[in-house]
């Protein structure tokens, strides 16, 4: 048996990315109905009654022409599909998608307000929890068959007085939840940079982005200071080939022109920026952060991959909040922090030096 690859992510309401070895593909769509566009080219649209298991599917691909005389087979660039308007609306989406992540973020943590939270309840008295089961033991009225089975009737009474110890149980882990997170607070706002490292990793940090950034690394300077670098996913992400109708309404799939295709990937680097910036600020009370983004490439004149920085800005809380994030380029919006880049329109993202503390 084969072993398969395979892994999605969330990056906008009812739109996911799923990767696995060979390809990668969009998810678009809400319950009941789900179109998937992959990057071989195959078109999926499934369509289904929820909660039923009755579901229709549908699939399309690229034509091939057989060319006889070399038995070689070519692709066309034009596709036969069912809605060819609709596949190049979602295409669009996408990308917009993927160079519109400073447009959100995903933390906005008050700190201040959770260590102001009073407790759940007064240790000396009995919990919520205990209280709710308490009134179901003493509100307990037997049916007709639990007066005649005794024995059903003695269950039923063991089984309410069972979960009021179990409440008293839950009521405790409530208090120390709370007692846990009014320390947490407190030590964040002390600028406890222990616990600074503690909730990026408590809180899965970049979770909702880790197909797009797998990896990243940190270190604090001080409590208002810090570094993060992350290798940035690029080639599986951002698309070679535009999706585009003819004339007769036909979908056609072409291939981005070099100053196109780095466009996209200028716009997804820098927006990606952005957004881990401002999920850094929603997360902790930082005040200043560095980002270092990082690129694999090949180095053809010795055939060896290379890790490379390709945009190293210091970005201050203050300035980043009082952008427009809905109307900013997020590339030209660089130049309102001190940066480093070097980008070419026909070859993307230059090695450049990273900015120090």
């Amino acid at each position: 048996m084969g072993l398969r690859f395979r892994k999605s992510v969330k990056i906008a309401p009812g739109v996911r990315v799923n990767f696995n070895k060979k390809s990668t593909s969009v998810s678009f769509g809400s319950k009941g109905v789900r179109h998937t566009i992959s990057s071989t080219g195959r078109r999926t649209s499934s369509v289904g009654i929820p909660g039923s298991g009755l579901y229709y599917t549908k699939s399309s691909s690229a034509k091939k022409s057989r060319n006889r005389k070399n038995n070689t087979y070519t692709t066309n660039n034009e596709y036969t599909y069912e809605d060819p308007y609709y596949e190049v609306e979602q295409f669009n989406s996408f990308i917009e998608t993927i160079t519109s992540f400073h447009k959100n973020c995903d933390y906005s943590m008050d700190w201040d307000k959770i260590r102001k939270e009073p407790p759940p309840f007064n240790l000396e008295k009995k919990g919520p929890n205990e209280i709710e089961a308490l009134e179901s033991l003493n509100n307990y009225k037997p049916n007709l068959i639990e007066k005649i089975f005794k024995n059903v009737n003695k269950k039923k009474i063991d089984k309410l007085k069972n979960n009021v110890e179990l409440s008293k149980t839950k009521d405790m882990e409530l208090y120390r939840n709370w007692e846990k997170q009014n320390i947490q607070a407190q030590s964040i706002l002390e600028g406890n940079l222990t616990t600074y490292t503690n909730i990026l990793n408590d809180m899965d940090f970049l979770n909702n982005l880790s197909e797009f950034v797998p990896k990243f690394d940190f270190q604090f300077s001080n409590k208002d200071e810090m570094i993060i670098e992350y290798n940035l996913n690029i080639d599986n992400v951002v698309p070679e080939k535009y999706a585009t109708l003819t004339k007769t309404g036909k979908l056609s799939i072409r291939k981005y022109t070099k100053t196109d295709y780095y466009e996209v990937v200028q716009q997804y680097v820098s927006s990606l920026a952005i957004r881990i910036a401002r999920n850094i600020f929603g997360l902790l009370p930082i005040k200043t952060v560095i980002i270092n983004t990082k690129n694999n490439i090949l180095d053809t004149s010795i055939g060896e991959i290379k890790n490379i920085t390709i945009l190293s800005v210091k970005i201050d809380r203050n300035t980043l909040n009082g952008l427009n994030f809905d109307l900013i380029n997020p590339f030209d919006a660089m130049s309102n922090f001190e940066h480093n880049v070097r980008f070419l329109k026909t070859k993307g993202f230059q090695p450049v030096e990273k900015i120090n503390i």
